[in-house]
């Protein structure tokens, strides 16, 4: 978990907090940041190519809008898909990546060039950093610009076009125990001429302050150290009105009472972690599709997750029959706002998010345990609550939303 301070470009906005929730997994392949995921290929981390998806955290603030962006259209947080290759040896690390937004909000692209410079001593580690990016019209107009309908007298019509962002910044970690890490990080960058002279802009400086505290669960040894086994699961579900801690706690079992909405879906996974410290706990990675029915309310749509999930299985009854208790935390990227968080959000006068929290609580048994089939040892049948969620409205990670949907879903995993 993480706080996040920052001084915002767009005039009288002011310092905006921020809440950041954080996932840190870095595979041999694959890597899961807060706010982008990414294949990495080549020799080394100091010699590699990147293929990534990344959040871009400018937009609108969403909530207490300054007078000087009243009336105009929100601009959102985008994402980019970009590449990236980096060089290092002794001196440090060379960087540049190349960015283009694939979420229609833009529809610009930007070029960075960068150094960074590790440094570790004992349970000490700083990077600093400094990058230079060239942005396209098209990006610094969508966040900076006045559109010709926005204008009014006070804030004139206004065009960016392309420029260069500069930025210095440092990220450090301290090891507090052995799985504790305390994070922090500062950045310092300054906005080009061009988007200086809009009307709606009042810093061309801009700073921020990062604070955060991790636990890592990173395994001691490899628990598999010839083959990771490889986790499939397939879902089924309808939407409900319930809480999420109500359909955990079966306060609340009821599907469809507004609409006849639904999800589907199928996942798979590799895990990370078998009994960790030594408890009845197993940790497993997964990433997903979920196609959403939409019963004619709008078009069906895609859903895509990636989420770290946790099992406990520690019953008395876990020799004869094993039982899990899971919990899945993530990211969810959806194509589309579902009908049901639509509607919900707009009652409440809240604005959405195509990127929300994942919360997957889910309950199952063994099958072959049941039948007593030894070649079902690795299959379980379970309920499960797939819920979308923005954390109260505190992060601009998930577009500041305070609210989400709940679909309850049964669903078959097996591993091989």
């Amino acid at each position: 978990m993480g706080l996040r301070a920052e001084r915002w470009p767009y005039r009288d906005a002011g310092t905006r907090h921020d809440f950041v929730p954080l996932y840190l997994y870095e595979g041999r392949r694959l890597y899961l940041h807060p706010t982008s995921v990414g294949l990495k290929l080549g020799s080394s981390e100091a010699r590699r190519f990147d293929v990534f998806l990344r959040q871009r955290l400018e937009g609108h603030p969403v909530e207490d809008i300054p007078a000087s962006l009243a009336g105009m259209d929100p601009r959102e947080t985008g994402i980019d898909a970009g590449v990236g290759a980096q060089w290092g040896g002794r001196w440090g690390v060379a960087f540049a990546e190349a960015m283009r937004d694939v979420s229609a909000a833009s529809k610009g692209s930007e070029l960075r060039f960068g150094y960074k410079y590790p440094w570790r001593s004992g349970n000490f580690w700083v990077r600093p950093h400094a990058s230079i990016g060239l942005r396209s019209g098209s990006l610094n107009d969508y966040y900076f610009g006045v559109r010709a309908h926005e204008a009014t007298a006070a804030r004139p019509a206004y065009r960016v076009g392309s420029g260069a962002v500069a930025e210095v910044g440092v990220y450090a970690a301290y090891r507090l125990s052995e799985r504790w890490r305390l994070l922090a990080g500062a950045t310092a960058s300054r906005l080009p001429r061009e988007v200086a002279g809009s009307p709606i802009i009042e810093h061309r400086t801009l700073r921020s302050l990062t604070f955060a505290l991790a636990y890592d669960v990173s395994p001691e040894h490899e628990a598999w150290p010839e083959k990771k086994p490889l986790t499939v699961r397939a879902l089924y579900g309808d939407s409900t009105d319930c809480d999420v801690l109500k359909v955990a706690t079966l306060r609340c079992t009821s599907t469809h009472t507004q609409d006849r909405t639904g999800i589907w879906g199928f996942e798979v996974g590799r895990p990370f972690i078998d009994r960790l410290n030594n408890w009845p706990v197993d940790i497993a990675g997964f990433v997903g599709a979920t196609r959403h029915r939409e019963a004619g309310l709008q078009p069906d749509f895609w859903e895509l997750k990636a989420y770290l999930k946790a099992y406990y299985y520690g019953f008395p009854w876990d020799r004869r029959v094993r039982t899990r208790i899971g919990l899945g935390v993530g990211l969810s990227y959806a194509d589309r706002i579902p009908f049901s968080e639509a509607r919900d959000l707009a009652l409440r006068g809240r604005g959405t998010s195509k990127i929300l929290q994942v919360f997957d609580p889910t309950v199952d048994f063994n099958v072959g345990d049941v039948l007593r089939m030894k070649r079902l040892r690795e299959t379980y049948l379970g309920l499960g609550v797939s819920h979308r969620s923005g954390m109260f409205g505190a992060s601009r990670v998930l577009g500041n939303v305070n609210g989400g949907s709940n679909y309850i879903y049964s669903y078959l995993e097996t591993t091989f």
